[in-house]
């Protein structure tokens, strides 16, 4: 169905007209019969299915035929990239109209956000966080909001705004007299909740996706060592030289890390991470949308936001911990009908999240063991690697900015404290040298795992790791009892003790932390 053959505002159709929309997709088409109904909204859909337009559309639609009335929109959005971005498409869209669009979001000043609710906003399209600030001091009036919306309503859960959500929802018009629209990719307890405690009888509408991974990305899977990881990644970059890529690691740490030591060995590369100054986040997106940059290395929660259509490759440095995240990853290259390639490293620490993922996409993903001539040399391998201070800017120095940052500070329990997080380079001062994964693993071990299930390869794991990792423990453990028997001047044995703290011990651990106590120490 074409958007033409619905009764939209003549601004609208416009505005349809110049952002380049022609053909509805299905959660479009589904989304725009039921709100002529004005009816709630609950809505399962994956992401890249167009629900950011389909929400908008309806929206700016019903505002534009109330012209004059005074009524707002608030669209929740998990990220700050997620909001710029939904505020450029609103943008598009009203651009044959008089609506007004402003986004809001932390780590920036308050005063530019401040000076456009002054001059009025028909569409607030913000963070949680943000917009709690600004509602909590007075700045923004949220008593005229006629239509709610939250995007990604289960990755919101996952970042911990369910209590702020709750918070602003009870601050809004009561639901008779507002629109609610819940957009999710997943059901989960929370969303449900929300759902039914904040809607009046929500209609559901349930997008099945004909294909969890799109069948024009090529997938591979290779099995190799953390410590060698790095010199996979180099060697692939090198030999493929793709046109852009996004990496995906599973940590802010291991983010940074990788792509400095991929600028040590002369290949161009930015970091995305939550702890960015939004200057900088909004300056390498830019950036990297319009070809300067043609490597980033991402987080999946920074990674929100991120939509490029000529994206040539996708490489997961780190299996991601949730199924549904490997879909989300691979599913960025290959879009706009052209063809894409995601390579997944799947090391000794990562083996125990890719049974989970096959179950969810229902097949076996290609795998092999990377051959020795994939691999390149690290020119960073020996190089310790000093890690940035991030905090997100709070020294707005206006009144408003001033007051607002110091009841955050209270209100998180930080007042009087200086930032000197996980992920400071104070902590790092007293590492000498870089402490790097000592595993070894043959490069010219020749087994061929493409034909085993997933049971097949962990049992391989097991067998190659765990099982050295026991007879290692073992054997240090009886030298730990040798050395406390020759201590002498002991009212008690000193044997019983250390026995007993290395029993305790090893029952702390799981089987991997073991290996990484035995095999990640230092040299």
């Amino acid at each position: 169905m074409k958007f033409a053959e619905f009764i939209l505002n003549e601004k609208l159709q416009k505005g349809i007209e110049n952002a380049g929309y022609v053909d509805c997709t299905p959660v479009q088409e589904k989304v725009l019969a039921a709100s002529e109904k004005r009816s709630d909204l609950y809505v399962q859909s994956q992401t890249g299915t167009g629900k950011t337009a389909a929400y908008l559309v309806s929206i700016i639609n019903q505002l534009l035929n109330e012209e004059g009335s005074g009524k707002q929109a608030l669209i929740m959005v998990p990220t700050r990239e997620l909001a710029v971005q939904v505020q450029e498409e609103a943008e598009k869209l009203c651009s044959a109209s008089e609506l007004k669009c402003e986004s809001f979001y932390g780590g920036v000043g308050y005063d530019k956000q401040v000076a456009s609710l002054k001059r009025g906003v028909d569409i607030l399209i913000g963070t949680p966080g943000r917009v709690i600030d600004l509602h909590e001091g007075n700045q923004m009036d949220l008593s005229k909001v006629a239509f709610l919306v939250v995007d990604e309503a289960d990755r919101m859960f996952d970042m911990g705004f369910y209590p702020d959500l709750r918070t602003l929802i009870k601050v809004l018009p009561s639901s008779e007299k507002r629109q609610t629209y819940l957009f999710s990719a997943t059901l989960n307890s929370y969303v449900k909740n929300l759902a039914w405690e904040y809607t009046r009888n929500a209609e559901e509408i349930t997008i099945e996706a004909d294909n969890i991974t799109v069948d024009e990305i090529e997938q591979k899977l290779l099995h190799v060592s953390s410590a060698d990881k790095m010199s996979l990644l180099l060697g692939i970059i090198k030999s493929q030289q793709p046109e852009s890529l996004i990496i995906f690691a599973n940590t802010k740490k291991t983010c940074e890390i990788v792509s400095k030591r991929l600028k040590l060995n002369d290949f161009e590369s930015e970091f995305i991470i939550g702890d960015l100054p939004q200057k900088k986040r909004l300056a390498i997106m830019d950036r990297f949308k319009s070809g300067k940059i043609k490597c980033l290395v991402a987080t999946d929660v920074a990674a929100r936001g991120i939509d490029v259509n000529d994206l040539a490759m996708v490489i997961n440095y780190d299996l991601p911990n949730e199924a549904e995240n490997y879909v989300h990853r691979i599913g960025r290259t290959a879009r706009a009908g052209k063809s894409g390639i995601a390579y997944t490293f799947c090391s000794e620490q990562d083996v125990y999240s890719l049974p989970a993922i096959e179950r969810y996409i229902e097949k076996q993903i290609p795998s092999e063991v990377a051959a020795a001539e994939m691999f390149a040399d690290d020119k960073s391998k020996d190089v310790y690697i000093k890690l940035d201070s991030y905090h997100e800017e709070r020294n707005d120095k206006s009144e408003f900015g001033r007051k607002r940052a110091e009841e955050y500070s209270i209100r998180n329990g930080r007042k009087g404290k200086r930032g000197n997080g996980r992920y400071s380079s104070k902590n790092e001062k007293a590492k000498s040298e870089y402490k790097r994964d000592r595993r070894v693993y043959s490069r010219n071990d020749e087994i061929d795992l493409s034909n085993l299930s997933s049971e097949e390869r962990m049992k391989f794991y097991k067998e190659k790791y765990a099982g050295s990792a026991n007879k290692k423990l073992s054997n240090g453990s009886k030298q730990n009892i040798q050395k406390n028997k020759k201590q002498p001047n002991s009212r008690k044995p000193s044997y019983n003790k250390n026995a007993q703290k290395v029993s305790k011990t090893n029952e702390r651990k799981s089987l991997w932390g073991r290996i990484k106590s035995l095999f990640g120490g230092k040299k």
